[in-house]
């Protein structure tokens, strides 16, 4: 008799760790689904922020302070880094950074004729998870099903529209490799000489 209790009692045992070991398995498998979901959102965010410091610093290229080179055709993001119209040093954005979705560069949309490179776009067909709440300048963004389809374009006062396109049509280039650097970094006076 005693001996039957002992190896009811194993089985018990037993059968309690297989259901411990589920339950963890479950509970783990869980949290890595949050901690994924939880990463993509910050890479969204990620996107915007990176997406709005090329907007915005096509931008400042579009409309120079008095005493600045007048605009002119923007033919390479390489020249928000340092302007070559001005012997000063210009800067419009700090450095190039890369797309936070892929980790690859932005694509450049097709350019304006007469202005040039007017945005990027992440090259990412994944479907964001953000569908909604976006700041009035991107509520373009709404419903989007791609993250190619967040583009960040600068569109003059006098321009109203929407410029349709799409990241891997003819006519869209790579940008040039650049240092992804610290994205978090804020950007400060873009027009500030000497560094």
């Amino acid at each position: 008799m005693k001996q039957s209790v002992l190896r009811s009692s194993a089985g018990f045992t037993y059968i309690l760790v297989l259901v411990i070991i589920v339950i963890m398995g479950i509970m783990m498998s869980v949290s890595a689904q949050v901690m994924s979901t939880a990463m993509q959102r910050e890479r969204e965010e990620e996107l915007l922020f990176r997406g709005t410091q090329y907007r915005n610093a096509i931008e400042r290229w579009n409309n120079p302070l008095p005493g600045q080179p007048p605009a002119m055709r923007l033919s390479s993001l390489k020249d928000l880094l340092k302007d070559p119209r001005s012997a000063e040093t210009i800067r419009y954005l700090r450095r190039l950074y890369k797309d936070p979705i892929t980790g690859k560069d932005f694509a450049v949309l097709p350019p304006d004729p007469v202005r040039g490179i007017v945005g990027v776009a992440s090259t990412s067909k994944a479907v964001p998870i953000k569908q909604d709440n976006f700041p009035e300048i991107y509520k373009e963004f709404k419903g989007k099903q791609k993250y190619s389809d967040w583009q960040f374009i600068y569109r003059p006062a006098g321009l109203a529209g929407s410029v349709t396109t799409t990241v891997t049509g003819p006519g869209v280039n790579p940008v040039p490799n650049g240092n992804p650097g610290d994205p978090g970094a804020p950007l400060g006076n873009a027009n500030t000489s000497g560094q």
